[in-house]
C-alpha cells in the first residue's frame, strides 16, 4: 500500500515529549540556582536540593521515553517503565477510542497492551494519524494463522 509509512517508523509523542524535557530541565535549573544562591544552606542542604532537582527531571524524563518502534519483523512498545517486542501477527487490533489516553493493541494472548507512545493529548490530529498508519501496517502485516490457537477462557 502506498499509504503506508516507510519502516522502519516511531510514533512518539513530540509536542508532550518537548513539554516534559523543558520542564524537566527549567525545573532542575531553578532549583540549582536557588540552592547556590540561598547563603544560609549548607553543603549538604545544597546537595539535596540539587538531587530533588536531578529526581523531578529524571521522573519527566522516563514520562517523555514513550516510544512505539515499528520495522519489518515487529513492534516494539516502549511505555514508561516497561518495553515490549512485539511480532505483527500478535497484534489483532489497534485501537484509539475517542477519550482514550492513548492507543490500545489487542494482542493474539487476549490481552491489552498500553502503546503510551501515540497520546492524543496535545496534538490530537497527529496521534489519529499515527494510530491509523500503525493500524495500517498491522493489518497489512498481521498473519495471525502463523500463531498457535489460544481459546480465550
Amino acid at each position: 500500500m502506498s499509504d503506508q509509512p516507510t519502516l522502519p517508523v516511531t510514533f512518539r509523542p513530540g509536542h508532550t515529549r518537548a513539554v516534559l524535557l523543558t520542564a524537566g530541565v527549567a525545573i532542575l535549573l531553578v532549583i540549582t540556582g536557588v540552592a547556590l544562591l540561598l547563603e544560609q544552606l549548607g553543603p549538604g542542604d545544597r546537595l539535596t536540593f540539587i538531587l530533588t532537582g536531578a529526581l523531578i527531571f529524571a521522573v519527566l524524563a522516563l514520562l517523555a521515553r514513550v516510544k512505539v518502534v515499528a520495522d519489518e519483523s515487529g513492534v516494539t512498545v516502549v511505555n514508561i517503565v516497561s518495553k515490549r517486542r512485539l511480532a505483527w501477527a500478535e497484534i489483532l487490533r489497534v485501537n484509539l477510542r475517542p477519550g482514550d489516553p492513548w492507543v490500545f493493541l489487542d494482542l493474539s494472548d487476549g490481552t491489552s497492551l498500553p502503546a503510551l507512545g501515540i497520546q492524543p493529548g496535545i496534538a490530537k490530529a497527529r496521534a489519529i494519524a499515527d494510530a491509523q498508519a500503525l493500524r495500517t501496517l498491522a493489518e497489512a502485516r498481521s498473519d495471525t494463522s502463523a500463531l498457535p490457537h489460544r481459546p480465550r477462557s
